[in-house]
Formats: structure tokens, sequence, C-alpha cells
């Protein structure tokens, strides 16, 4: 095929009126591509609004037309972009220049393109990463604002090489596919400040439930299977809370130890649901919203806006940090990344790039998904600036402006693991926010420590202590995914985390947890009385606080991790839900109490 050759002038994006050939594109298989040279195209213009901030009119990322598909990608350093082009077969046919216009907006329009075409995009310029400058054309990236990607990422020790000498990293890219997106719709949430928030790790959730066809298990569509509606209708679920479903990479340590991420906090793709959890893509997501809004259950989906996949310097080069690492990630006075999230990098959310990006994901779950609204993993990296965490910052006051997101439900995680981190009770209102405070006040309480009956009744009266009115923004939680689970809580005094081969250094030590007399599984039955009490009490301590209240899913069948409280590289039977072995008298009580709070 001979080269393309497109231009845009400032906001106007055009192909040159000279440019002799059209790409036409031909479905195949409903999502595959293939291209042909034809005779000519004719030269188009499309108007952008380049401003940033709500209402943003040009939207970024691939967008189909009814002259083909425009394609604007943001970077405030690069010295040119291209969009590439590939096949059936994964082979790149062509690779088009992008014009920067204003606002350092690349874009142009390919005419008779459509969707199902998959794409990257390459990034020229300075390489300096010291300076925070990693541009390599040999980097094949994803497009920060893809909606659909055609595989996994799977972690390859090439896609961190540098940039002399860098093979091309395009065979082991997924690829971004264009997608026609529905107008936006956005219903009312379901879910109110005081009810039940179910939080789903959508994989271990389906995996072994008997009833949900194996083609079905451990997917988003598996959640709106009658069994499962019937489960969370039966306990009173208010809101299914989804951990992460936006596309990850594995962190490169795990290969090695012939593990694998199976919670997803480390995205690379923010926008695109993660092929292996959601492969019907962003139409799948919706349906099972409306499923779930059609039983009076809601969806809130737990999103990673602290860091990105890429990790340290010596990560990976797969979008973000090849587009505009100076830009999107926060560096210190030395040209290092900052580590305030414990990843290897943190996204400056104080940047108008990275704030437009996480408002344009965060509208577009809710347009395209109907989604309640969303849990922020590390919220305090949020409304992080140059000076500490700043409940006034921009970004946080974007989001409740935001005529699509100032009704949504906003649930704060508040603490990261950088300077002033912990921000417990600092989150504007009407943020939630997690209460761990609570969980260990609760944990203690019941462990038998001494002096904890104050400190026990402030946790069930709300927290006073700390939050104001209304008590209903305290997330009241006694286990969550991080951590024991509720069952091992009272089986297990210390951590047993050898299975993550890390010789048991991983994990929290402190977890205010007891075994009531023997370290895990027990045949005593005095010892199984106790437990099964324990665990009684902590969840009638949870049904009656005040606030909202949050159970993790399998906490009401007894699941077990063996006493591993850092299980998010276990993507096997130790977290996957035994439906078939749960506790049908510890779910029954579940069911009971969360009936007696709604009454």
């Amino acid at each position: 095929m001979p080269p393309l050759r497109c231009s845009g002038v400032n906001t106007n994006c055009h192909l040159l009126s000279d440019f002799r050939y059209r790409i036409r594109f031909q479905l195949l298989n409903k999502s595959r591509t293939r291209a042909t040279a034809g005779p000519r195209a004719r030269g188009r213009s499309v108007s952008a609004n380049l401003s940033s901030g709500p209402g943003v009119t040009f939207p970024l990322g691939a967008h189909p037309t009814p002259e083909g598909v425009r394609f604007s990608v943001w970077s405030g350093a690069a010295e040119t972009v291209s969009v590439c082009l590939f096949d059936a077969a994964d082979a790149e046919i062509t690779r088009i220049p992008l014009e920067r216009g204003e606002g350092g907006v690349f874009a142009t329009l390919v005419e008779g393109l459509g969707p199902g075409a998959r794409y990257g995009l390459r990034a020229d310029g300075g390489y300096d990463p010291a300076a925070g400058l990693w541009f390599d054309p040999a980097k094949l990236l994803v497009d920060p604002c893809a909606v659909t990607l055609d595989r996994p990422f799977a972690y390859d020790p090439r896609l961190a090489h540098k940039r002399d000498g860098a093979p091309d990293t395009a065979p082991l890219m997924p690829k971004g596919v264009v997608t026609a997106l529905p107008a936006p719709a956005a219903p009312p949430p379901l879910f109110r400040p005081g009810g039940l928030i179910y939080e789903v790790a959508v994989r271990p959730f389906t995996m072994r439930c008997p009833d949900v066809p194996p083609a079905l298990r451990g997917t988003v569509a598996a959640l709106a299977h009658p069994t499962i509606l019937n489960h969370l209708t039966r306990l009173g679920v208010g809101a299914v809370e989804l951990m992460p479903i936006a596309a990850w990479i594995d962190e490169r340590h795990l290969g090695p130890l012939g593990r694998t991420n199976g919670w997803g906090y480390n995205p690379v793709a923010m926008m695109a649901p993660d092929p292996r959890l959601c492969p019907g893509g962003i139409a799948e997501l919706r349906e099972t919203t409306a499923a779930l809004r059609a039983a009076g259950i809601g969806v809130i989906l737990d999103v990673v806006f602290n860091h990105t996949g890429e990790s340290d310097a010596h990560g990976p080069t797969l979008s973000l940090r090849g587009l505009d690492a100076r830009a999107y990630f926060r560096h210190g006075h030395d040209g290092r990344l900052v580590n305030d999230t414990g990843t290897g990098n943190t996204l400056a959310c104080d940047h108008p790039a990275t704030r437009r990006l996480i408002l344009d994901t965060l509208r577009h779950f809710v347009g395209q998904a109907g989604v309640d609204g969303f849990r922020f993993d590390l919220a305090p990296i949020l409304g992080r600036t140059a000076h500490g965490f700043d409940p006034n910052a921009a970004l946080l006051t974007e989001m409740l402006a935001d005529p699509a997101l100032g009704d949504r439900i906003l649930i704060a995680e508040p603490w990261d693991v950088g300077p002033g981190g912990y921000q417990l009770g600092a989150f504007p209102p009407p943020f939630l926010e997690w209460n761990d405070r609570y969980r260990d006040r609760v944990r203690r309480f019941w462990r038998g420590d001494r002096h904890m009956l104050g400190e026990f009744a402030t946790a069930l009266a709300g927290s006073s202590d700390v939050f104001a009115a209304p008590a209903t923004r305290s997330v009241n939680f006694v286990a969550a995914h991080d951590g024991f689970t509720l069952a091992d809580l009272v089986a297990y005094a210390r951590k047993h985390n050898h299975a993550n081969c890390e010789h048991n250094r991983d994990g929290h030590d402190d977890n205010h947890s007891w075994n009531n007399g023997a370290e895990g599984p027990s045949d005593d039955p005095h010892i199984a009385a106790a437990r099964a009490r324990d665990l009684r009490a902590l969840l009638a301590t949870l049904f009656a606080s005040r606030g909202t209240i949050q159970l993790t899913a399998g906490d009401e069948f007894g699941r077990s991790q063996s006493g591993n409280n850092n299980a998010y590289a276990q993507d096997n039977p130790l977290t996957w839900l035994d439906w078939a072995g749960r506790d049908r008298g510890l779910e029954a009580c579940c069911a009971r109490l969360s009936a007696l709070r709604r009454a």
C-alpha cells in the first residue's frame, strides 16, 4: 500500500486535498478488519473545540463519523504522533501522521474507516527519562481513550526496553478497536447512602458457581444470571461494587513467581473493560447494569486513577508514559517518579490533561453503562497538589460540579502511602469514605481488647468523631478485599501468605484478628462454635451500625483464604467462591440481619 498522509491545521483537521488513496475497511467476524487501497480520497475538515474541563465538545479518542473515523490524542511534549492501523492478522498496514493543533491535541479524520478498525499510537520526541521524556516510536501505545481492546495486556520484558535498539512492540500490544457508541443515557442512581454495598471481585465471584454456564463464569455478564440476581436480592444488596474492570497488566515480578494479578488494580486503558472480565466490552457492562437495575440493584465501579501499570523507571511503556510522562505523572525535584501509591508511579491529578482523562472516563461509564457511581482507590491522590492533599483541589471540585457526575455516588478510599496520605474525614461532602477506624474498633472490641467499649459505641453510632452529619458518609466494613476474610479474621492470629511466593513478607502484620484457640482449621467443636458466634456478632454489629455498610462477596458464605491477607495474585480456587460448600446457615443469618435493617 502506498504511504498515506493526513494533516490538520490549528483546530481544524484535514485530509490533504492531494491525498490519493482511500482506506476501505471491511468488517470480518464482527470485530476484525481488512484493508485495501482505493483510488483516491477527498480532503475533509472537522471543527474542534479544544478547551479543557467539563463540557468539552471535541472528544479525544477514536470516533466514527459519517465520513470516517476521527482520531485525536493529547500530548504537550511530543514532536510527532501517528495512528497505526492493523489488519486481521495483526500486521501494521499503514501509519498516518496526526497534525498538532491548539492545546496540544493531535488529530485527523481518516475517510472510509469505520467501526471495527484496529489501531494504536506512536509518539516521537525527546528521550530523557530523568526529565520525564520517554518518546520512542518503536513503542506502540494504547490510546488512553480507547473504549475497546482486542485482547488483554500481557507483560513482556521487551515492553520495558530503552529506546536505543528497542524492538518494535506492536506484536506485544493489544490494539484499540474503533467502536460506535449509542447516545449517552444516565438514569438516576438507585443506591442511596445508608444502604448495603456488596464488594465483588468479578472473576472469583462466579468461577465456581455451578448454575452459571461455564462460558459466562468469571465475567461481568455472569452477574446478570438469575441465580446471582436472586442471591443479591435475598441479601438486600443496594449496589454491587465491582472491583476494577478496566484493562490492566500484571506487575513484572508476578510472572517469574507463576502468579497473575486477579484483582485488576494495575490499569493501563481506563475506559476499556478488560477482555478477560468483560469480553463483550462496554455493551456487556451496559446490559449487565440494566439487568441489575431491573432487580433494584445499582452498580458502583471501583476505579484506579492513582497510578498506571507502567510502574517505575524500569517498567513498560504502554500508553501515558509514551505520550507525555512529564504531564501525566508526578515527578520530584530530582526528576524521579513520585511513588505515593507504592506501585512505582503516581498520576498528576492536578494537571489539566490528567483531570480531563479522569473526568472523561467517569462520564463514559455513566453515560454508556448507566452506573450509579464510583469508588476511588487511594483517593487522596486525586486531591494532591505540589503542596500535598487539598480537599478543594481542582479535580475533586470538578467532579462535584460536573452535570453528568454531580448526582453520582462517590466513595473515597481516604488514604495513600505518601506524606500526609491518611485523610479519613477530609473529603468534601457528598463523598462517602471507607472507614478503617470503624473496622479496627469493631475488630478490637470483639477480640476482647480492654477499654474499647466507648470507641465501639462511637463506631456503632456513625463515627461522629470523624464525620459530621450525615452519618451515612461513613462506609462501615469489617472485612474487605484487602486483608483477612471475615471467617479468617476469627480463625487466624497472624497472616499466612506463603502461597504468594514472597516469603510471607507481603501483607499487613497487624490485623486485629484472633483464632479462638487454634491457628487455622480445627476439628474442635468448641472452637468451631466460638468462631461461628464471633462471625454472627461481627455481622450483627455491621448491620446494626449507623451509616452505609459494605459486605465483601463470599463473607456471607464463611469463605476462607487459608489465612492469606494479600491474595491479589491468587487467581485460583483460593479466592474463587465455593458456592457448593458455602455455609448456608451463615448466609441465612446475613439475609435475616439485612431484612431487619431494612424493616
